[in-house]
C-alpha cells in the first residue's frame, strides 16, 4: 500500500492540531479538505493558515508561489460527503472515545473500502477506537505534536487489529511530510504522553505547594534542557486536553498513583 501526493486528504477538525495537519499536507502536494462541524470553523482555520503561511513567506522560509499553491490546495469542505474520494482520512476532533467512535463509522461508510483512517488521539486506545468498525485493520493511531508544522515527531499507533501494511502506509506518509515516525503499540499514553505525564504532574504538585511561581518553574525545566517549560507547554497545548490525556491515562493504569 503506498499514498502518493495525488491522494486527496480528509482532515476532521480545525481547530490547532487539525489546521496544523491540514498545512503540512497541503505543503507536501496534496488537496485537503478540511471539514468542521463548527459553522465557520473550517473556513476561518483556512483564513488563519494563509496568515500563516504569507508569514513564513515574509520571513523567507517558504516562496510566495509555494505559499500560494498550499492554500489552494486547502478546500473547506460544507460537510463530509463532500469529502468522499479522499485517500486518507485524519481525525483531529474532541479527545473522547464515543465522538471518535461515532465519527469513524460515519466515514467507514462513506469512503472506498480501501481508504486509511488515522486518528491523532493523544493517549485513547486505538483498539477501543476500532471496535465495532467492519474493516478495523484499516484504522491507525497518527499522533502529532503541537504546533504541527514544527514538531517532528509523529508516533503511528498500532492497534490490536491494525493491518501492519496500513502502518506501514501511514509511516511513509509522515516521512514525505517531513516528519520522524515511530512505530508504537497502543498503549496507555503511547510513548510520549506517558513520559509527559510525570512533567505535568509534578509541576502542579509543586505549584500546589506554593514552591514557587509558574514562571520560575519554567525558568528551571528550560535551564536543564528542555524547550519549553511545563508551565507554558500545557498553556500550549490546552488545559482542557491535558486533563483528559492525564485521565485517560490515569485510568488506563488503574489509577496508579503516578497519573495523580
Amino acid at each position: 500500500m503506498k499514498i502518493t501526493s495525488n491522494d486527496s486528504i480528509l482532515v476532521i477538525g480545525a481547530g490547532i492540531m487539525g489546521a496544523g495537519i491540514a498545512q503540512v499536507a497541503a505543503q507536501a502536494g496534496h488537496t485537503v479538505f478540511l471539514f468542521d462541524v463548527r459553522e465557520g470553523a473550517a473556513a476561518d482555520a483556512k483564513k488563519k493558515l494563509g496568515t500563516t503561511l504569507d508569514g513564513l513567506v515574509a520571513k523567507g522560509r517558504l516562496a510566495a508561489d509555494a505559499a500560494a499553491a498550499a492554500l489552494a490546495r486547502i478546500e473547506v469542505a460544507g460537510s463530509l460527503d463532500a469529502a468522499a474520494g479522499a485517500r486518507v482520512a485524519v481525525e483531529a476532533i474532541v479527545e473522547n472515545l464515543d465522538a471518535k467512535r461515532s465519527l469513524f463509522k460515519q466515514l467507514e461508510a462513506l469512503l472506498a473500502t480501501d481508504a486509511v483512517l488515522a486518528t491523532n488521539t493523544s493517549s485513547i486506545s486505538v483498539t477501543a477506537i476500532a471496535n465495532g468498525l467492519k474493516f478495523p485493520q484499516r484504522l491507525v493511531g497518527m499522533h502529532f505534536f503541537n504546533p504541527v508544522p514544527l514538531m517532528k515527531l509523529v508516533e503511528v499507533v498500532h492497534g490490536l487489529q491494525t493491518d501492519g501494511a496500513v502502518a506501514d502506509a501511514i509511516f511513509d506518509l509522515s516521512k514525505a511530510w517531513g516528519k520522524v515516525p515511530v512505530h508504537a503499540k497502543s498503549t496507555p499514553g503511547f510513548i510520549v504522553n506517558r513520559i509527559a505525564r510525570p512533567y505535568y504532574a509534578e509541576t502542579l504538585a509543586l505549584l500546589q505547594e506554593q514552591a514557587a511561581s509558574p514562571q520560575v518553574l519554567d525558568a528551571c525545566l528550560k535551564a536543564a534542557g528542555f524547550r519549553m517549560g511545563p508551565c507554558e507547554l500545557m498553556d500550549l497545548i490546552g488545559h482542557d486536553t491535558n486533563f483528559q490525556v492525564t485521565n485517560s491515562v490515569y485510568d488506563a493504569n488503574f489509577q496508579d498513583k503516578r497519573y495523580v
